[in-house]
């Protein structure tokens, strides 16, 4: 199956790509994606990445079709042929 990987902001800046097509194994979940984009590009890695809880959960907002992970099953969402997931980077201040 494939899916189409959209990087909004700075991600696009850190994966040099604004959106990917990339063939995936069915039944693969937001998670796996996101530890297999860390593979694949390692810039995303530390991004993707807690450091500080070596969690492979995204630092970035995930919308899956154009909705928020967390209305669906969050990093466990099931992802179908021809999905799109797009990735918005979390800005934190103080």
């Amino acid at each position: 199956m494939t899916l189409r990987i959209k990087f909004i902001g700075a991600l696009r800046h850190i994966s040099g790509k604004t959106q990917l097509t990339l063939p995936f194994q069915a039944g693969i979940t937001v998670k796996e994606v996101v530890a297999q984009l860390g593979l694949q590009i390692p810039g995303l890695k530390h991004t993707f990445c807690s450091q500080e809880l070596n969690d492979a959960r995204s630092n970035s907002l995930v919308l899956v079709n154009g909705k928020e992970i967390s209305v669906l099953d969050g990093y466990e969402t099931l992802l179908c042929d021809s999905d799109e997931v797009v990735f918005v980077p979390v800005v934190h201040g103080g």
